[in-house]
């Protein structure tokens, strides 16, 4: 094996192989009464040692970590490798089975949302869900179903007024398109639109508007050369591909998408979109460029949080950077998704992050996007968390009202705790500390799935 160093196999992005349930976890600090469910995170943890010289951040096996709250208890933590057929057979266990497209069967390493009841983890590129029970065992992929035609996304949108899940799928496999997806809030895909577009590119996330779904059309590609090598990752940056957002009205089809060039660069995390008028408004991260330098993660420079206003009546956007420390996993209050919003959370990045540190998550940054204000939780140095999800104090609680929550590492003890901050207190020290077992590598994405969902 390669002995070349890999910040993604080394610190806290080291994986974790030993799955653990543990009950009755410690806590520090008092957890609010009103988080009853779970939260839930996943994230790459290769089963098997990759080689360093070529392993890449978002190829690892997924692994969901999740802690049960209730009355005020940390009831339970535990976290499962999500059981593909290769992760089934490494770990010596029969696999589930189930519809696979086409024989993509990748253990989903990159979201974990809860709807209509069921627990998925999630992934793009083509692959399918897997379902999981609500204590994180796997069932097996899901097509939603039979409903699914193909692949599916990392980043749906739920739509909080109809109860709608939205999502924006691509893979190679398609040519030159994507498909937008509407699923019901029974579990059932009700809508599917393909969208043309130039080339195969690698689309992360979207965003949803009231009146409309944003399409991000950027300049990292599909390259089947190195697909087919097998010794680097498939999408690179595309210098000649240009870059453009298409707005497609929900009440429309792909034959109405408008677009609209920006400056090149990569977007994998919208803040939040709206409609104001005859503009569409989006709170962005923005990096400078992906995959073209640094072909084992997101490394291209600084990532840093933009607003692109669509002017749909000058056929133009105006492009402002909102603030210039660097920032990625970008939040708001679901309740929020697709309305303005005033506030937004994200990972802030020490100055390591460019230039090589094992940790270069620092804290949490709560925006004011009003006033302009921001305020940061650092949990430390040497420390830190990669995204925190806001979950508000009750259902009809103003926004910022509640509570943002995060897996945040603890370098003292080489540990991690699931940390509730007071949403207006961000500052401030925790509401609570939930101390866990197990060491949770820096990952992607989680959400709070509160009983009943």
């Amino acid at each position: 094996m390669s002995m070349v160093a890999n910040r993604y196999l080394t610190g806290n992005f080291a994986p974790v192989r030993q799955e653990v349930t543990a009950f009755n976890l410690p806590v520090t600090g008092t957890i609010p009464d009103v988080l009853n469910g779970r939260y839930l995170r996943n994230g790459p943890n290769p089963i098997a040692d990759p080689d360093p010289a070529t392993y890449h951040w978002f190829t690892g096996d997924g692994m969901v970590h999740g802690v049960r709250l209730r009355d005020g208890k940390a009831e339970w933590y535990r976290n499962r490798y999500v059981r593909n057929r290769a992760v089934a057979e490494t770990l010596g266990e029969p696999w589930a089975g189930g519809p696979v497209h086409a024989d993509m069967d990748f253990a989903p390493n990159t979201n974990v949302i809860g709807h209509a009841g069921r627990t998925f983890a999630i992934v793009e590129a083509g692959a399918r869900p897997y379902e999981l029970t609500g204590e994180l065992d796997t069932v097996g992929p899901c097509d939603f179903d039979g409903t699914l035609p193909g692949g599916y996304t990392a980043h749906p949108k739920l739509d909080p007024v109809t109860g709608e899940l939205h999502a924006m799928a691509y893979w190679w496999g398609w040519g030159n398109q994507v498909q937008y997806i509407v699923i019901s809030p029974d579990g059932r895909v009700t809508r599917t639109e393909d969208v043309a577009v130039p080339g195969s590119p690698m689309m992360h996330d979207f965003s949803l508007t009231e009146g409309n779904v944003v399409i991000y059309d950027l300049p990292v590609t599909f390259n089947l050369e190195a697909a087919m090598a097998g010794t680097r990752f498939p999408y690179e940056w595309d210098e000649e591909y240009g870059a453009r957002v298409g707005v497609l009205p929900r009440a429309g089809t792909a034959a109405d998408v408008r677009w609209f060039d920006v400056g090149p660069c990569y977007v994998y995390h919208p803040m939040n979109s709206y409609d104001d008028g005859d503009r569409v408004v989006l709170d962005v991260v923005r990096h400078p460029r992906m995959f073209d330098k640094d072909r084992t993660g997101p490394n291209d420079g600084k990532p840093t949080l933009w607003r692109w206003t669509v002017d749909l009546a000058a056929g133009a956007v105006h492009e402002q950077q909102l603030d210039d420390r660097g920032v990625e996993f970008p939040r708001v209050d679901e309740r929020l998704v697709s309305k303005r919003h005033r506030y937004g959370y994200a990972g802030t990045f020490g100055d390591g992050v460019i230039d090589g540190a094992d940790q270069p998550y620092a804290g949490l940054v709560k925006y004011d996007l009003t006033t302009g204000a921001s305020e940061l939780h650092s949990f430390g140095p040497d420390s830190g968390a990669t995204e925190g999800v806001f979950v508000p104090a009750h259902e009809g609680a103003e926004e910022d009202d509640g509570y943002v929550i995060c897996f945040a590492y603890d370098a003292d003890r080489d540990g991690t705790d699931l940390v509730v901050l007071a949403a207006q207190d961000f500052a401030g020290e925790p509401v609570a500390r939930v101390h866990l077992p197990q060491r949770v590598p820096f990952g992607f994405h989680g959400n709070w799935v509160p009983d009943g969902q």
